[in-house]
C-alpha cells in the first residue's frame, strides 16, 4: 500500500496539489468536508474522494483507510493539525503537511518519541514554508558547521496582496503575536521587528523580521542557536513593524482576529491566478556566522510560492507514501538532505561567500 490522500483538496492550494499530482501520474485520493465540492474536483481531475471532518474522529478514522500517507493542506493548522495527527499516529499513517505556523511545529515536535514508537514520520512544513529555506539554511551550514548565528531573508513574497485566503489568515495570526526568532536556542518574542538590508542579487533591499516556520524548523535541521527570519520589507510591511504594542494587542485579540478573517474571506481573491503564478518567483538567502568571524552565504532562487509548495508538497507525499521518510518529526532537509530542493524546476542555488 503506497497511497496517499489530499486532505483539503478542495482549497486553493490542495486544488493546486491535486491537479499536479494528476499531471504527474499519481494517484492521491482527494478530500475535504464539503461532498459536493470533493466529488466535483474528483470527478474533474479523474481521482478517487471522500468526504469527512476532522471534528469526528470515527468518521475520520475511517476517512484514512487504505492509505499510507496524508498531505494535509487544510488550513489554518493551529485548529487543524492536531485532530489529523492524532488520527494519523492512531492509524499508523504518515503525516505531511505545508504548514508556516511556529506552533505547529512545536507541537508536532513534541511528538516525536511517540511517532517513532508508532513508525510514522511527521513532516510539517512541506510547502513553500519551509521546504526551500530550510534546504537553504542546511546547505549553508554544511558550509559553516560552527555557525552559531542564521538569517533567513525571502524576496519576492508581497505579504498579504500576493497570499491565498489561508496564507492571509496564518500571517494575520501571526501578526498578532509579533515578531518571533530564536535566541540561544529558544523562541523568544522580540521587542520590535529586526530592520535590515539584504542583497536579493539586484542591490540591496530593506527587510523587516517576520514569525516564519524557520525559527522553528531551521533549529532542528542546523543546530545554530540564534535564529532570525525576514521579508523583503514592503510600505506596509515597515509600518507594521513600527506599531506600537498596544496596536499589536489589539490586532491579536479574537475580535479582530475574527473581523479582520471575514473581511479576507470576502475581499481577497482564493490566491493569485495562473499568470501570476507563472510570472511569480521568490529568491531566499541565507546567512550564517561564527563565534570566530567566519561568514559564508548563499541564495536560492525558486518558481512562484503556491506553484513551488504543489510540486514539493505532493512530492513528500509520495516519498511519505513509499516508506521513504524515518519515523519521527523530520524537516524537508533532515528527511532528504539540502539538496532535495534542486531537483525541482527553476530552483538554481548560488554561493554568495
Amino acid at each position: 500500500m503506497s497511497r496517499f490522500l489530499i486532505y483539503g483538496a478542495t482549497g486553493y492550494t490542495g486544488t493546486l496539489c491535486a491537479e499536479h499530482a494528476a499531471a504527474v501520474g499519481l494517484s492521491p485520493i482527494l478530500a475535504g468536508r464539503d461532498a459536493a465540492k470533493a466529488r466535483a474536483l474528483g470527478e474533474r481531475l479523474g481521482l478517487d474522494w471522500r468526504a469527512f471532518p476532522l471534528d469526528e474522529p470515527t468518521r475520520l478514522a475511517n476517512g484514512l483507510a487504505g492509505v499510507s500517507a496524508v498531505l494535509h493542506v487544510a488550513g489554518p493548522f493551529s485548529a487543524t493539525s492536531r485532530p489529523m495527527a492524532d488520527a494519523c499516529l492512531n492509524a499508523g499513517v504518515h503525516y505531511v503537511d505545508v504548514t508556516g505556523e511556529i506552533e505547529v511545529f512545536e507541537a508536532l515536535a513534541a511528538r516525536d518519541v511517540e511517532a517513532k514508537a508508532r513508525a510514522v514520520a511527521l513532516l510539517p512544513g512541506a510547502g513553500f514554508d519551509v521546504a526551500p529555506s530550510d534546504c537553504l539554511a542546511a546547505h549553508v551550514v554544511r558550509r559553516l558547521p560552527s555557525a552559531t548565528r542564521l538569517r533567513l531573508s525571502i524576496g519576492g513574497f508581497g505579504g498579504l496582496s500576493g497570499a491565498s485566503r489561508g496564507t492571509a489568515k496564518t500571517m494575520l495570526e501571526a501578526a498578532g503575536h509579533g515578531c518571533r526568532a530564536r535566541r540561544g536556542g529558544r523562541i523568544v518574542t522580540l521587542d520590535a521587528a529586526p530592520r535590515g538590508v539584504v542583497d536579493f542579487g539586484a542591490g540591496p533591499r530593506p527587510t523587516v523580521g517576520v514569525s516564519w516556520g524557520d525559527v522553528s524548523t531551521a533549529f532542528r535541521s542546523t543546530g545554530v542557536p540564534d535564529i532570525d527570519v525576514a521579508f523583503e520589507a514592503t510600505p506596509a510591511m515597515r509600518k507594521a513593524a513600527t506599531a506600537p504594542k498596544l496596536a499589536r494587542r489589539l490586532l491579536g485579540a479574537g475580535l479582530t482576529q475574527r473581523l479582520l478573517k471575514r473581511l479576507i474571506e470576502t475581499r481577497l481573491p482564493p490566491g493569485p491566478t495562473a499568470e501570476q503564478r507563472a510570472a511569480g518567483g521568490t529568491v531566499i538567502v541565507a546567512e550564517v556566522w561564527d563565534d570566530a568571524g567566519g561568514s559564508a552565504a548563499s541564495r536560492l532562487t525558486t518558481p512562484d510560492a503556491y506553484a513551488l509548495t504543489a510540486l514539493t508538497a505532493v512530492e513528500t507525499a509520495r516519498r511519505a507514501a513509499a516508506g521513504e521518510i524515518a519515523p519521527g518529526c523530520q524537516t524537508p532537509a533532515t528527511a532528504f538532505g539540502p539538496d532535495f530542493i534542486l531537483s525541482f524546476q527553476d530552483a538554481v542555488r548560488t554561493d554568495i561567500f
